[in-house]
């Protein structure tokens, strides 16, 4: 038998207010996108002059075809394709086999092992001594750097160690063990079984950080045909910034205000080009990322 609630004048006026809030905070979040999109497609005279607010002025694709026809792009694309793919890999296997093993409680001197790990989080060789182990190993403008340094994120590594804590029950060990069952054969066809969540939440953090990296490239490589997407990026647009101070003629401050224009018009398509994959990523692991980021709230 279906029986209807009736809200209460409070609770009505409860729900009015709080999706007035949403909404609000909806549009604050969802404008700033909204206007690099519109802003990326329309005339960068447009948007200098702020005319650009709720839909594009005078529409043009321009600032897309000039920034495809770059060749350096799709270099990048590659570069940080195969650094995300090959990082991810690298770094949600080390988190998996050490975050594994901490959650067990009868790891003995797990507590202190896990403390060595949190030390790093806040205290660390620095900039210096980093730079020299990365020459001293070899790496120095070399792809490796960019997927072997920062290998393991302690961050995520507590996070997925709460993860099985709370997921898989010891009663369950216990009875694969009575089962014959070793370490080994228990985390393969059974842990990671049960660990799609929080794998995909690794996944999208780890795939995240490796497609938006660009700080240890500035450091550790030289070579250009090396650069990870962000890097040429950031090299397109400060080669399309530089505008000489001296002007020699009527010419050439033409070709200046051209490159002005240039960069204006692929500043914004810059920040689709580089955010559109991750995007498209994060709306396969969506459902894992709700379940990832629930964890330790409930249990039962």
């Amino acid at each position: 038998m279906n029986r209807k609630i009736h809200a209460s004048r409070q609770d009505k006026i409860f729900y009015i207010c709080n999706a007035i809030f949403l909404s609000g905070l909806l549009l604050v979040v969802f404008y700033p996108l909204y206007f690099v999109v519109i802003a990326s497609i329309s005339d960068p005279d447009a948007v200098n002059a702020s005319k650009v607010v709720f839909y594009p002025i005078r529409p043009t694709l321009e600032g897309y075809a000039k920034l495809l026809q770059e060749s350096r792009l799709w270099i990048g694309y590659r570069n940080t394709l195969l650094y995300t793919f090959f990082g991810t890999c690298l770094n949600v296997t080390l988190t998996l086999l050490t975050a594994y093993p901490l959650s067990r409680d009868d790891l003995k001197g797990g507590t202190i092992i896990l403390g060595y790990f949190v030390f790093t989080m806040y205290f660390n060789g620095g900039l210096i001594a980093t730079y020299l182990l990365v020459r001293g190993l070899g790496l120095y403008n070399s792809p490796f750097v960019l997927i072997i340094l920062g290998g393991l994120n302690v961050y995520n590594l507590i996070v997925t160690r709460t993860f099985f804590r709370n997921t898989i029950p010891k009663e369950l060990l216990d009875a694969a063990f009575v089962d014959g069952c070793s370490n080994w054969k228990f985390f393969i066809r059974i842990v990671l079984p049960l660990s799609k969540a929080i794998i995909a939440v690794m996944i999208v953090f780890y795939g995240v950080f490796h497609w938006n990296q660009y700080f240890n490239a500035l450091i550790y490589i030289s070579n250009a045909r090396l650069y990870p997407l962000q890097m040429v990026l950031r090299s397109i647009l400060i080669q399309n910034t530089m505008v000489s101070v001296q002007v020699v003629d009527e010419f050439m401050m033409k070709e200046i205000l051209e490159q002005e224009r240039y960069a204006e018009l692929i500043k914004y398509g810059v920040i689709i080009v580089s955010s559109l994959p991750v995007l498209v990523l994060y709306q396969f692991a969506q459902k894992y990322f709700i379940k990832g980021v629930m964890i330790g709230s409930i249990k039962g």
